[in-house]
Order: C-alpha cells, then structure tokens, then sequence
C-alpha cells in the first residue's frame, strides 16, 4: 500500500509549546488516517521531525509499503536526503530515527511545498497546541 503522509510541526516560541500534525492519505487521496498531539516544549525544527517520525510510525501501523514524504520543511527534507548535514545535537538522534524507520518501507520519497500547501497538516498542530485535538 502507498501512502502520503503530509506532515508539520511547530512551536509556539522557538523553543516553546509544540505540536505535530500529520494527514495520511491513499493514492485517491482519501484520509485514512489523521494525527495530531502536543509534544512538549522543543523547537520548530525538533517538531518537524517529530511529526516525520510520528507519520512514518503510523503508515508503519496501517501497513505500507511506499510512502511519499510532504511537509513545508526544506531543512529536514534536505537532511533526510543527505543535502545537508546534520549538526545540531538535538537533532542527531532525531535524524537516526527517521533514517532507521525509512529502512522499514520498499521505497520512499519525500519533498517540500509551500506552507499553503500543507495546511491541513499544519490544521493539526494549532488544533493539538489549541488543546482541540
């Protein structure tokens, strides 16, 4: 099965409150799954891959074989790649988990779009930090 998972993160300060939304959807595009969850205080960046995680974790649960990645991110997208490296110690052990959890699916790909374009994502992270969800 093939799913795309549109994911986002976010705090409310840099650090402060953050949240992660992800919408996982079928090759029609029906929503098969939804997540959206407080994660405690943490950066932007650490909430990206958090939501990244949280997706892969989820399309892990329903089975998938290939997953397509998009989020509104372009520096955990360029680090999942290999573009950029690595450097923030918080973000390291962030990064391995993603990395170990690809190696779970046949195939995967993963790009950014404007924040426009992610908005149902980023729905669930300001629902999540609102305490609605």
């Amino acid at each position: 099965m093939r799913l795309t998972l549109h994911c986002d993160g976010g705090s409310r300060g840099n650090p402060g409150p953050a949240g992660i939304g992800v919408v996982l959807t079928d090759d029609s595009g029906e929503v098969i799954a939804e997540v959206a969850e407080r994660i405690g205080d943490a950066t932007n960046n650490v909430a990206e891959y958090k939501a990244v995680i949280r997706g892969l974790e989820r399309a892990q649960d329903l089975e998938a074989t290939v997953v397509a990645l998009v989020g509104d991110s372009e520096l955990v997208a360029k680090q999942i790649t290999g573009h950029y490296k690595v450097k923030h110690a918080d973000m390291k052990p962030l990064h391995a988990e993603v990395k170990s959890l690809l190696e779970s699916f046949d195939s995967w790909t993963i790009r950014t779009v404007p924040r426009a374009e992610n908005s149902d994502a980023d729905a669930l992270v300001n629902a999540a930090l609102d305490g609605l969800r």
